[in-house]
């Protein structure tokens, strides 16, 4: 049956390829002819889990290139294909006859209510988790019953975690898992830091106890520096702690030395405290993290900037209220003139559920220097009347379709920020594409 799994996923994968397609269709296939065949298999060197809300993708593609740039041979599924399918696509592919994967080391991104399928099944060397907030409602329902899932699979799991210690979402997974050895990351007190937040919070009461939870500072959400009122859960000394933090220069400061962030926002600076977390863990040498931060590709359409002649836009990806409010902050920021396109799509990658538009800000971008908003996708007019609600004085225009969305959005000279869902991001992106290239 290993044989047969293995050699059916190769030939599909191979076809699939043949006419331009990939996916984790040879994995279902896999699946269908060996459910256990994850476990068949055999690896040599670390096998790295990456999880958690936000940032999972760019923490696991620039994990991967630590260790490739430190000298490993590694296997990644870096086109985000997180789902059991999609990892055992990865790995069967990349897999001899017998069950060997060809790599010293893996390094795989993971939908976080799938970890409880892949934890079990392979020898993980490492759990690296960035944060828990509410998402896709409809598929992973409330994030109590998210985290459960993985909690569930960590009694046994004797290995390493890698922790954020800013969130008490996180942190409670290592209540779960005395056999496991905790590494945290997080980021100190800084000039964004504040005492107080509206945005949408989870952790306000202590997983031990259920008394409330008290924090010294909020970096954003229920991200900070907490204590419980009534017993000892709090955030632990931080193993690696990110200072001086520099949103305009997008640097901090680690073990004494200016770092640049490849990307913008707070959220990824714990992406690069994650980085820095597990390559101490694995004794790689800190060079070989800052060449991967020197040279970290721009995700399509995360904080992706187009330009030509007097065309600009800037694209962004947008799934949960906590994401989107870190997008309205780069957006706020921004005092000139502007055009915002939101698509808002509720296909089943997305989310059904798209109440969580309002625990956007979305009067971040509901001032005087936005001159119009222009709303497309499935949801176009729950997008309007959400801009409406927020009492915006500007011109709100509904498109029937992203070209339309962009075609407008660009037509006034205006910068341009596109925010879109999970399944609009691509062919928002073709859009910008091709309105720059009239």
């Amino acid at each position: 049956m290993k044989t047969l799994s293995i050699v059916s996923t190769k030939l599909s994968a191979f076809l699939l390829r043949l006419i331009g397609r990939g996916g984790s269709l040879p994995g279902s296939i896999g699946l269908k002819i060996d459910s256990n065949i994850l476990s068949k298999l055999s690896f040599s060197g670390p096998i790295i889990l990456v999880t958690g809300t936000n940032g999972k993708t760019s923490t696991a593609n620039m994990i991967a290139d630590v260790l490739s740039t430190a000298g490993y041979d590694v296997i990644s599924n870096r086109k985000g294909d997180n789902l059991k399918a999609g990892i055992v696509t990865t790995l069967l592919t990349q897999a001899t006859l017998t069950g060997k994967v060809k790599a010293n080391a893996c390094v795989l991104e993971v939908d976080e209510l799938n970890i409880r399928h892949i934890l079990p099944a392979i020898p993980v060397t490492a759990l690296v988790v960035n944060n828990f907030f509410r998402d896709q409602l409809d598929r992973a329902r409330e994030m109590e019953q998210l985290i459960h899932s993985i909690e569930n699979v960590l009694p046994e799991y004797d290995k390493e975690l890698i922790l954020n210690g800013n969130d008490p979402n996180v942190l409670r997974l290592a209540l779960c898992a005395p056999k496991a050895h905790c590494t945290y990351f997080g980021i100190d007190k800084n000039q964004y830091s504040v005492a107080s937040t509206k945005e949408a919070s989870e952790g306000k009461f202590c997983p031990k106890c259920g008394r409330k939870l008290e924090y010294e500072y909020y970096q954003y959400s229920h991200i900070g520096s907490f204590h419980c009122s009534n017993c000892d859960f709090k955030t632990p000394s931080l193993d690696v702690c990110l200072q001086n933090i520099d949103l305009e220069k997008e640097t901090f400061v680690y073990d004494n030395q200016t770092i640049h962030s490849p990307y913008e926002g707070m959220y990824s600076m714990y992406n690069c405290a994650a980085v820095i977390a597990l390559a101490q863990f694995l004794h790689i040498d800190i060079k070989h993290v800052l060449y991967v931060f020197q040279h970290a590709p721009q995700p399509k359409g995360r904080n992706e900037h187009f330009k030509k002649d007097q065309k600009e836009c800037i694209l962004n990806l947008i799934k949960n209220p906590t994401g989107a409010n870190e997008v309205m902050k780069v957006i706020d920021k921004d005092e000139d003139d502007k055009v915002v396109c939101i698509v808002l799509n509720d296909h089943e990658q997305d989310g059904t559920d798209v109440s969580w538009i309002y625990d956007t800000f979305f009067e971040k971008v509901c001032k005087p220097s936005t001159k119009k908003v222009v709303c497309t996708g499935t949801r176009a007019y729950d997008m309007a009347l959400r801009i409406y609600y927020e009492n915006y004085k500007g011109p709100i225009e509904i498109a029937e379709s992203i070209e339309q969305a962009i075609h407008s959005s660009l037509s006034d000279s205006l910068k341009c920020y596109a925010i879109a869902t999970y399944t609009a991001l691509l062919p928002t992106r073709n859009a910008i594409v091709k309105e720059m290239s009239k």
